[in-house]
Order: structure tokens, then C-alpha cells, then sequence
């Protein structure tokens, strides 16, 4: 497109095969690159430095979508990981979890766990959908907020695909992801009490593929992935599209920064006629933008 940045990727830096792979995380101090597959139940761990010979897969009973540093403690050792029904600590040298808090009690079989992240209070931001073996997706989903105190709080109902979430550089800014309805919503966040208001429409994309998980830089761009579109868009803080990332597979999932570095999430492909997205998907690249991302917000426990 006329006057846009943008980057080719050809190869995948991780020939994986994800059947869903998503919510990248880079750990700045020990150097890992932390990502899931929600429908393998995997946590895998790798070496930025390092690459493929040291992926290290962590595979559990129930599907995990996303994870998220805890303050104050090792992510060498332990982790935040949001699953199908909730919030657990998983336990990295013995492999196994314990659950924080849930969705609702009893927990919801219909529904799981999809994406998320830390706000500036430590609070994790967590949205639920419909599962896998229940059929298509219905807007029986919400949005979340742990404290890891208390039942969650409820604070959006009636989605299908809740996405992403993130924060402006000055943190004055809350960014969240519909997916199903194809938008990137922007509110205020107060610093002080942590409140959220004024929702707005900032980005609405266009077509039918969907926007799925997004990282934001120290410039205040937002880098979205897309679902279904083999992109990866820069969105401006004003919402307008000045850059995008072109992969060689259709299902773009999340992306997050290690350094200049955008690692980036997919899923496999098993539809159409593109044999190079199915040989693709699932993979994980990265490719240098030259820009840092924001570091994201530890969850306190």
C-alpha cells in the first residue's frame, strides 16, 4: 500500500506447527521467549540468542492462552498463566499449576480462557469465549479482572473473541480487541484509582479477517496482528495505519517485542489452496522493526 512502512518475512524462525500458537512473551533478564498453543495445551520456552535447539515444551491437561510475569518472583521459576477456567501459578521446574481464581463457580465447560495481560496495578485483564468442542463461537464471553484476591470483576459481557489488551505509554490509554467485531477499542485509564471509562472505537478494521492480539512501542504505535489477512498492521495512536508486516501464512495470532526484534504467533492453516501458508502456519517469526515495544506490567500476586 501507497506510503506505508513495510516489512517482508518469508521464513518462520520457529518451524513449529502450532495448531494455535499465541501469547508471545519475552523475558528481558534470562532472555526467553515464552508463547503457548492453546489447542496442544503446550507452554513452550526458548533462547532468543539460541533458536530452535532450545525450545523447552511444557505440556498440561487443559488449554493455556496466555502468561504474564509475577512481581517480585522468578519467572525462572514460576509464571502466571491464564487457562481455560481462570488464573493459576505454574510452577516451571515441577511442571505443574494451581489455580488462583476462576471465571465463575462452578466453572463454565462451555467456555475458556483467551487472552490477556497485567495493568499497571499488577491486576490481570482476562477475557473468556466459547470452546473448542462447542461449535461455533457465541457472544456468551466477557472481559475480566483479577486482583488474585477475590472473585474477578466483570467488566465487558456479551463477546464472542475478547482479545488483547495494552496501555499507552503514558498509561493514560487502555487498548482492548473485539475481534469478532473487528475493532480496537481505546478508554481511559486513571493512574491513580486504576478506573476505566470513556469507551471508544480507535481502529476498526476492514474485510472480514479478524484483529487478534497486539503489542504496543515506546512510540505509541500498535502492532496488530491480523487473523485470516497474513499481516501484522501499525496503527498510529490515532488509530490510522502507517505500516504492516507481510508473512507468507494467513493466521497471524500475537506479536510481541524483544528488543527491535517483533516476535510473531500463528496458527495452522488448513483451508484454501495456499500450500505455503499451510506449510507456514503455526510457526513463529520475528523480524526487526527498529523500534522498541513497551515493557509489559508484572501481575501481582
Amino acid at each position: 500500500m501507497a506510503g506505508l512502512q513495510e516489512w517482508n518475512v518469508t521464513e518462520p524462525w520457529l518451524d513449529l506447527h502450532c495448531a494455535l500458537g499465541e501469547g508471545p512473551f519475552y523475558d528481558k533478564a534470562s532472555g526467553i521467549v515464552r508463547f503457548v498453543d492453546i489447542k496442544q495445551k503446550r507452554v513452550h520456552l526458548v533462547s532468543l540468542a539460541e533458536g530452535l535447539p532450545s525450545l523447552r515444551t511444557i505440556q498440561l491437561d487443559v488449554p493455556v492462552g496466555v502468561t504474564c510475569n509475577i512481581a517480585g518472583v522468578d519467572p525462572r521459576q514460576r509464571i502466571l498463566i491464564g487457562m481455560k477456567t481462570g488464573i493459576a501459578i505454574l510452577d516451571l521446574e515441577t511442571e505443574s499449576y494451581e489455580m488462583i481464581s476462576s471465571f465463575s463457580e462452578p466453572p463454565n465447560d462451555r467456555l475458556r480462557g483467551n487472552d490477556g495481560g497485567a495493568d499497571p496495578h499488577g491486576r490481570f485483564w482476562f477475557g473468556n469465549m466459547t470452546d473448542f468442542p462447542s461449535g461455533d463461537c457465541q457472544p456468551e464471553g466477557s472481559l475480566y479482572r483479577f486482583d488474585g484476591k477475590k472473585s474477578p470483576e466483570v467488566f465487558m459481557t456479551d463477546l464472542t473473541i475478547p482479545n488483547g489488551v495494552g496501555w499507552s505509554p503514558d498509561k493514560k490509554t487502555m487498548y482492548f480487541t473485539h475481534s469478532s467485531e473487528g475493532k480496537v477499542y481505546a478508554f481511559d485509564y486513571d493512574l491513580e484509582t486504576g478506573d476505566v471509562s470513556n469507551k471508544r472505537v480507535l481502529y476498526d478494521h476492514p474485510g472480514s479477517a479478524d484483529p487478534d492480539g497486539f503489542r504496543v512501542d515506546v512510540q505509541g504505535n500498535i502492532w496488530h496482528a491480523v487473523y485470516g489477512e497474513g499481516r501484522v498492521l501499525k496503527i498510529s495512536p490515532q488509530g490510522k495505519l502507517v505500516g504492516q508486516v507481510i508473512l507468507p501464512t494467513r493466521n497471524i495470532t500475537c506479536v510481541q517485542f524483544a528488543g527491535t526484534e517483533l516476535v510473531i504467533t500463528t496458527a495452522s492453516d488448513d483451508s484454501g489452496d495456499d500450500q505455503t501458508s499451510k506449510t507456514y502456519g503455526g510457526g513463529v517469526f520475528k523480524v526487526d522493526v527498529t523500534v522498541e515495544g513497551l515493557d509489559l506490567f508484572d501481575f501481582k500476586l
